[in-house]
């Protein structure tokens, strides 16, 4: 079983911000910026919009969990940041982890800026 890396520096977090690209959905804005290494990073930020503490954990959690059983599918090298928005909060794991991969599959992501 693989243990997924962590995000947890705030400079990190703006780097993937700035520099990074992203695709929105309903549940979720995912962002991505290459980082150089050879195995990937995950950072989660869910407001307090999303619900009370309770909520935005279990958001996490699943998140989480979406991520770590699906890992195979992003593509290693990269730093990942899932922003949660507040409909997540409704949602069980199934939709969440659709929404993920939606997004991960999404060819606006993989392209090269000479190939936009």
């Amino acid at each position: 079983m693989k243990h997924t890396e962590r995000l947890k520096k705030n400079s990190d977090f703006q780097a993937v911000y700035k520099e990074g690209r992203s695709k929105a959905g309903y549940l979720t804005v995912f962002l991505m910026k290459e980082n150089g290494l050879l195995k990937s990073r995950l950072g989660i930020s869910v407001s307090k919009k999303v619900g009370n503490s309770v909520v935005r954990h279990r958001v996490k959690r699943l998140i989480r969990e979406a991520y770590r059983l699906n890992e195979d599918s992003f593509p290693p090298g990269y730093d990942y940041v899932i922003i949660a928005r507040k409909p997540a909060a409704e949602k069980g794991y199934s939709e969440i982890e659709k929404s993920l991969l939606k997004a991960v599959t999404s060819d606006k992501l993989f392209r090269t800026d000479k190939e936009i």
